[in-house]
């Protein structure tokens, strides 16, 4: 039994890690549907922490933003995709070459994964032999809540114990 639950709490920090740190695409984190676009995801991930020298779960991003593709998604949105962009690699860089990258990353985090491209696609898209299309706003964007939101330390630290303890017993 407790063999049992050891393995199953490994198996909920696994899940629990690749579903928080960003990689896993929507519909594989929340039905257990894979597709090839799952990977698709995947790489929009990666490509927008290249970009920004920025892991997806840092926490360091301006503003109210929990994490990278909201923050991309937010610095789209205001025309400033260049924010994003690591100050190590701005000059090595066509802006043009970056902002392409940007809009790539974005459209292939789209959270439908019918609105994504395929690999095929993605790799025309990065030769510029594919023209790109305008990425959709996403469903869920994480934030922060404003400091007069947070409660104080006092108060987050209830808890309810809702669990219920069966015993089974032979005859």
């Amino acid at each position: 039994m407790i063999f049992f639950c050891l393995n199953c709490t490994s198996r909920m920090l696994h899940l629990y890690y690749f579903v928080y740190s960003g990689y896993m695409s929507p519909e594989y984190a929340m039905g257990g549907i894979f597709s090839e676009k799952s990977d698709v995801y995947s790489f929009g991930v990666l490509l927008l922490e290249i970009i920004s020298g920025k892991k997806n779960t840092s926490l360091d991003y301006p503003g109210q933003h929990l994490n990278l593709l909201a923050y991309a998604w937010h610095l789209w949105c205001e025309d400033r995709g260049l924010d994003l962009m690591d100050e190590g690699i701005a000059d090595a860089f066509l802006v043009s070459e970056v902002m392409r990258c940007i809009q790539l990353g974005l459209l292939c985090t789209q959270d439908h994964a019918t609105d994504r491209p395929n690999m095929f696609a993605v790799v025309l898209m990065l030769n510029g032999e594919s023209n790109l299309s305008q990425p959709k706003q996403p469903t869920y964007t994480f934030s922060r809540s404003p400091a007069h939101e947070v409660p104080s330390q006092e108060e987050s630290i209830r808890s309810m114990n809702t669990i219920t303890i069966s015993t089974v017993e032979g005859r």
